[in-house]
C-alpha cells in the first residue's frame, strides 16, 4: 500500500511538472509579437494644378449649305467635280433654260403692250380734258378715262412683276456657289431629269470649323466660377485631339455656348472656333476637345493609395504612432494619376503609398516616406 501511494505521488509530480513546462512554452509563443512591415508612406500635399478634361466632338464647317434646284428642268451641264474647291459666284450647274427664256420673253412683250395701251389711254384722256374745259362734254366721261388710265398703270406694273419673276427663274437655272468652300458628293449626272427642290450637292466653308462639346452641369460651373475668379478676359484657349489620337496643330477658342442644358442628359453645348488653314478639317469629322481648367489649392491623393470598397473610397491613413485605420474620401474628379479631394483628406495627412494590399486596418507599419517632390514627378 505505501509503494502505490509513493508510486502515485511520483506520477502525479510529473503532471505538475508538465503542465508547468506547457504553460510556460505557450507563455513564450504569445508573447512573440510580428515584425511591423516598413511600407512606403506619402502626405496628402495641396498645389495649384491644370485639369485637363476631354469631351466628344462633333466638327462642323463654319458653313455648309445644300444647293437644291429652285425649277425643274434636265441638267445640261456639271462645270464642277466631287470634292473640288470653289470661289463664291461660281458656275456649278446649268439646267436647260429654253422654256425660262419663253416666259422671260413673254413677260417682255406683255410689258410693252401694257405700256401702249397706257400711252394711248393717257392721250385720250388730254384730249378729254380740252373738251371739258371748252363744256363739250362732261366731266364723267374724263374721270371715266382717267379710272382706265390708272388700269393702265396698274397693268404695266403687274406686266413687270411678271417680267421680274420670268427672269428671276431663268436664272435658276444656273447653280452657283454661295461662298468659298469644298463639293461634297454629286448624285445626278448630266442629262438627268431634275425636280424642284432636288438636292444638286452640298458646299462647305471650311476655312474655318465649329467644334461642339457637351460639359456637364457640374462643370460647366466650375469653368464659369474659374474664369470669373481669374478676372479673365476673351476666349478660352482650347485644343483638339484629332480620331487618330494626334494633337490637332492649331488651337482654338470657345465663343458660345447654348442657353440651356439638355433635359435627358444634363449638359451643355459649347462652340469652339479652330482655323482650317489646310483643309485637314471636313465637315462631319470628330475628334476630342481638351479644356484645361486651373485649380487652386487642389487636394492631391495617388490612385495607387486608393481602394474601393462599396463604391466608396479608401485610403490607410497612417496616425502618430504609425498605425494604420481605413478613412473613407469623396473625390471631386480624377486626373493623370491623381484624385482630386473634395472631402475626407486634408493636406498633411500621411497614407500608405504602395501595398495597400497587404496592409490590414489597425495595424502598425514602419514608414518609408516618399517626398511631395518625388511622388508629382513620378506621376505626372
Amino acid at each position: 500500500m505505501k509503494a502505490y501511494i509513493k508510486k502515485l505521488g511520483c506520477i502525479c509530480s510529473l503532471m505538475i511538472m508538465g503542465s508547468v513546462v506547457g504553460c510556460t512554452s505557450n507563455s513564450k509563443v504569445e508573447n512573440k509579437e510580428v515584425e511591423p512591415r516598413a511600407l512606403p508612406v506619402t502626405q496628402v500635399i495641396s498645389v495649384d494644378t491644370i485639369l485637363h478634361r476631354e469631351y466628344v466632338a462633333d466638327i462642323q464647317a463654319v458653313q455648309n449649305v445644300e444647293l437644291r434646284a429652285r425649277v425643274e428642268g434636265f441638267l445640261e451641264h456639271i462645270y464642277v467635280d466631287e470634292g473640288q474647291e470653289v470661289k463664291k459666284g461660281q458656275l456649278l450647274f446649268k439646267l436647260n433654260d429654253e422654256e425660262y427664256k419663253a416666259e422671260v420673253a413673254k413677260a417682255k412683250a406683255n410689258l410693252e403692250s401694257s405700256k401702249a395701251k397706257a400711252k394711248a389711254t393717257e392721250l385720250e384722256v388730254d384730249r378729254l380734258k380740252v373738251l371739258v374745259e371748252k363744256k363739250v362734254i362732261s366731266d364723267t366721261e374724263l374721270e371715266v378715262a382717267l379710272a382706265r388710265l390708272n388700269a393702265a398703270k396698274a397693268g404695266i406694273a403687274e406686266a413687270r412683276s411678271a417680267l421680274s419673276n420670268a427672269q428671276q427663274r431663268l436664272s435658276y437655272t444656273s447653280i452657283r456657289s454661295p461662298f468659298n468652300g469644298l463639293i461634297d458628293r454629286i448624285p445626278f449626272k448630266a442629262g438627268s431629269l431634275i425636280s424642284h427642290g432636288t438636292l444638286l450637292t452640298t458646299a462647305s466653308d471650311v476655312s474655318e470649323v465649329f467644334v461642339y462639346f457637351n460639359v456637364s452641369e457640374g462643370e460647366y460651373l466650375e469653368y464659369i466660377k474659374t474664369r470669373t475668379a481669374e478676372n479673365t478676359k476673351g476666349d478660352a484657349v482650347v485644343s483638339l485631339i484629332l480620331a487618330d489620337g494626334t494633337p490637332y496643330q492649331e488651337s482654338g477658342t470657345i465663343e458660345t455656348m447654348e442657353g440651356e442644358f439638355h433635359p435627358s442628359t444634363g449638359s451643355i453645348a459649347f462652340r469652339a472656333r479652330f482655323p482650317n488653314t489646310e483643309t485637314l478639317l471636313k465637315h462631319g469629322a470628330t475628334g476630342k476637345i481638351r479644356l484645361a481648367n486651373k485649380v487652386n489649392n487642389a487636394i492631391l491623393v495617388p490612385q495607387k493609395a486608393v481602394f474601393e470598397l462599396q463604391d466608396k473610397n479608401f485610403v490607410f491613413v497612417v496616425d502618430s504612432n504609425n498605425q494604420v485605420r481605413m478613412k473613407n474620401f469623396i473625390p471631386k474628379t480624377r486626373f493623370s494619376h491623381f484624385y482630386i479631394v473634395e472631402s475626407g483628406l486634408e493636406p498633411g495627412d500621411r497614407i500608405v503609398y504602395e501595398g495597400i494590399q497587404a496592409v490590414r486596418d489597425g495595424m502598425k507599419i514602419v514608414p518609408k516616406p516618399v517626398g511631395k517632390d518625388s511622388l508629382v514627378t513620378l506621376n505626372l
